[in-house]
């Protein structure tokens, strides 16, 4: 059976800050519909390729393609309208804007898809209660669900989660990934960037582990052991 083209690859991707070289040959592939988590320690290297996959951190073109044309080069407004977009460790939301501003500035690139403000509300009910309430009046998990609204409001066939539980209760982490099936089940892609392993391998098809800017292991959830996990993860 002939495997489908993958939406996203990086091929031996390098990434720099300066004279610091963050990632080292790092080569991952996303294919349609599929979840993607990508795992590691602190400082590992996940956020520089979430920053390099999007147009955040410009590498050469050839160092991530979509659908076969590279892009590692492009800006990220050029990346977005391709159909990638992130959630961003930190949420950084428009901190003047209400929560249906910040959404709406979303929907700007005027990508046709399943997504809008209507949609996004029955996603998080909360958010259409507090519509008009300033984001900097929100708690940290609404202020991740509007992020994520944000970015639904696009119409990404690939959405990135960077650090998607970082800083959140337990239970608004649940509420989170409870829907990650609604957003999944139209047809997109995800790569989760998350510390908690086992929510991480929990959701997904495909697991990347990144320990000091390099692949340290790669495969099914299903097929990996504990102690590989471990080993990988650590360095041990």
């Amino acid at each position: 059976m002939l495997m489908p083209e993958a939406l996203l690859s990086t091929m031996g991707l390098e990434a720099h800050y300066g004279d610091f070289q963050a990632l080292f040959g790092i080569s991952i592939d996303v294919y349609p519909g599929e979840v993607i988590a990508v795992i590691g320690a602190n400082g590992a290297g996940k956020t520089t390729l979430m920053r390099s996959i999007t147009g955040l951190l410009q590498n050469k073109p050839d160092m991530v393609q979509w659908r076969g044309e590279a892009i590692g080069a492009l800006r990220a407004d050029q990346v977005a309208h391709r159909g990638l977009a992130m959630v961003p460790e930190g949420r950084q939301l428009f901190q003047s804007l209400s929560v249906e501003e910040n959404l709406i500035i979303g929907g700007q690139m005027g990508r046709k898809g399943p997504w809008s403000l209507e949609k996004v509300f029955e996603l998080f009910p909360i958010l259409k209660e507090r519509r008009n309430v300033p984001s900097t009046a929100l708690s940290g998990g609404q202020q991740q669900m509007v992020a994520i609204g944000r970015a639904l409001m696009s119409n990404p066939e690939i959405l990135l989660f960077d650090e998607i539980s970082l800083g959140l209760a337990p239970i608004v982490i649940k509420s989170i990934y409870d829907a990650l099936p609604a957003i999944i089940g139209e047809g997109m892609s995800a790569i989760i960037v998350e510390q908690d392993i086992a929510k991480a391998l929990s959701v997904s098809s495909r697991v990347y582990c990144i320990q000091e800017g390099r692949i340290s292991l790669e495969g099914a959830p299903e097929t990996l052991t504990r102690e590989q996990v471990s080993a990988a993860y650590f360095g041990v």
